[in-house]
């Protein structure tokens, strides 16, 4: 934790002494007066028991006016001129955040001198009249007064933690004490709320929460750690207003504390790690799926050859081409010269892809809809033929597949689609002319409504899918990237302000013969403009993967890495700009969340392709 120091040349007349964690018998017995008074009214206490017994999605609880009115008050004080926040930022996260309080028992009393009320009310939360008190209200065994664990957090314009369900080592319960601006209500449609959601099926999510908890000063949320089932997230602040809280757990006992059992540590961490292999195992929940489907050998041999071969484009392959993409892209020498960018960098950027007179009319459509279309905000109101990716503690976002339409919203319906329904191929050509045939019977009727439901815009996004599916479009890539696509997977997806992203992923490992890694390319189609400096999210953004760290990779502590060359490649959201890569195994790649701030969604078509190289 880094404090704020007065300039002073003399020596501190405060003799300097040493706190250890455990606290002392004076400190336990001050510690229960720090409270307020009423929590520890036996019907108040059974009440508040009771109503976590019966809670939903898991059990969870609430107190209001938990701390002394003027102790927390003083303690927002202390924290607001004596502390600093460093911003912190990763895939999951955006939050300003202290360090971690557990040290406060080691730091000396001159240092004490500052924040003797923060000492206070860490003193009380760990002590042993509020563990039992949690243990008591929650049923869930003894606490640790040894392990300690929490840190403060001010949530400003922008900030959000995404859904996780805290499940590490040994953490019992999970609480956040919260201290916005007393005296004044925190209200609703300022962000910041703590939202719960209910589970698939262990492990799983469901995309929308079950219940939202606006919080007010001196309230304290709490939830036993319960692993794969006790997802949540904290909603973005909106508003230009600091939601401070601080957020720590409560442990297992450890060895010497009352409660302590032998063995219980290495189980709990080992359930821990058993939890993380298994939702990382359950991919069937996974939509869309990663399944890249096989290009026809026969497909294959229209531009399959040798490095050395004289493979060029057809006039007939240049006509169809150029219906959509910029021509100075399409001549032999513009493909050389990408072809030898991307042999360098394994990255390249096309900037101006389409050709002026298709992008032209595609930014109209979509700026029409983003102005005039219904945003939907739940799962059940996402029309086909976009769907909903799941799930939210690995991504979300709207998209268009080409398949048919596939009802996700339990775990019933989810064996139905992998195990029974009809398994069929992507068509963007039919579902195009689906939208098409749909804009036409909305154009008769537009005196009857205003609203813009977006079947132009669906279209013409669809038809840049099937541009991606083409023949001719292999060959283009072959040209530029030196490599052959056998299987392919192509997405038209949606970014909404407020509720989207795609966590960090690692790619799995590909088929003999293959390159190890994809060629990827995304052609970013956001009409909007303001996404240049990257805050309100959106962004593309690739690193390297850290496999000796992974198990401290807890979105919850907020570690971030100080290493910028871990950092490989980072593009904002922006218009008609191609981006190509080849991406391998030990590259993480995510898509930012993109804030409720944004000027607009991201629109992006996203092509995937396993490749074998030309040597």
């Amino acid at each position: 934790m880094t404090t704020k120091r007065a300039n002073s040349t003399s020596k501190s007349a405060t003799k300097k002494q040493d706190i250890t964690i455990r606290p002392t018998d004076e400190e336990e017995a001050k510690a229960k007066t720090y409270f307020n008074q009423e929590i520890f009214d036996d019907e108040y206490k059974n009440g508040l028991k009771s109503s976590i017994k019966t809670s939903k999605p898991y059990h969870w609880g609430t107190t209001t006016e938990l701390m002394n009115d003027q102790l927390l008050r003083d303690v927002r004080s202390e924290i607001l001129s004596e502390i600093v926040f460093t911003k912190k930022e990763t895939d999951i996260y955006k939050v300003y955040q202290s360090g971690d309080l557990a040290n406060m028992s080691g730091l000396n009393w001159d240092d004490l001198s500052r924040l003797p009320n923060l000492y206070k009310l860490r003193s009380a939360i760990y002590s042993k009249t509020f563990r039992d008190y949690i243990s008591y209200v929650t049923g869930c065994g003894k606490l640790s007064g040894i392990k300690t664990d929490m840190s403060i957090n001010t949530y400003r314009k922008g900030c959000h933690l995404l859904t996780h369900d805290d499940v590490i080592g040994t953490r019992r319960v999970s609480f956040i004490l919260y201290m916005p601006e007393p005296g004044r209500t925190w209200k609703p449609h300022y962000g910041g709320s703590l939202r719960l959601f209910d589970s698939i099926v262990p492990n799983v999510p469901k995309s929308d929460f079950e219940c939202k908890l606006t919080p007010q000063f001196n309230q304290i949320a709490f939830f036993t750690v319960q692993p794969g089932l006790s997802f949540h997230d904290v909603e973005e602040v909106r508003v230009d207003k600091h939601r401070l809280s601080i957020q720590g757990w409560f442990h297992i006992p450890q060895k010497g504390e009352e409660g302590f059992i032998p063995g219980e540590q290495e189980r709990t961490e080992a359930r821990s790690t058993l939890q993380q292999l298994e939702s990382k195992g359950l991919k069937e929940y996974d939509f869309p799926k990663i399944r890249r489907t096989e290009i026809s050998a026969d497909d294959i041999s229209h531009y399959e050859a040798d490095v050395d071969s004289n493979l060029m484009l057809s006039q007939q392959d240049l006509t169809y081409l150029g219906q959509f993409i910029n021509p100075a892209v399409l001549n032999n020498s513009s493909a050389k010269k990408l072809n030898e960018s991307f042999v360098n960098e394994s990255v390249i950027e096309i900037q101006s892809f389409l050709n002026n007179e298709y992008a032209s009319i595609l930014k109209k459509v979509l700026r029409r809809h983003e102005l005039d279309g219904s945003l939907p905000q739940k799962q059940d109101e996402v029309e086909f033929p976009w769907k909903l990716a799941i799930p939210p503690h690995k991504q979300r976002y709207i998209y268009m597949d080409g398949l048919d339409e596939q009802p996700i919203d339990n775990a019933d319906t989810i064996d139905f689609v992998n195990h029974i329904a009809p398994q069929e191929l992507p068509n963007f050509g039919m579902t195009s002319k689906y939208f098409s045939q749909l804009d036409s019977a909305q154009s008769d009727k537009k005196h009857e409504t205003k609203e813009d439901n977006g079947y132009s815009a669906s279209s013409k996004l669809c038809e840049l899918a099937s541009l991606f599916k083409s023949i001719a479009f292999k060959k283009w890539l072959t040209l530029v990237s030196g490599l052959v696509v056998v299987r392919d997977q192509v997405l038209v997806r949606r970014f909404r302000p407020g509720q989207d992203f795609i966590l960090a992923t690692q790619l799995d490992k590909t088929g003999e013969g293959l390159i190890d890694g994809i060629l990827e390319a995304t052609l970013n189609l956001t009409p909007s403009s303001g996404w240049e400096t990257g805050e309100v999210g959106g962004y593309e953004l690739c690193m390297m993967s850290n496999d000796d760290n992974e198990e401290d990779d807890d979105p919850a502590i907020y570690k971030q890495s100080e290493n910028d060359e871990d950092v490989l490649y980072t593009s904002q959201a922006s218009w008609n700009k191609l981006t190509i890569m080849l991406r391998d195994s030990s590259v993480l790649k995510f898509v930012k969340y993109v804030s409720f701030n944004a000027p607009g969604s991201r629109w992006d078509i996203n092509g995937t392709w396993d490749a074998k190289s030309t040597d």
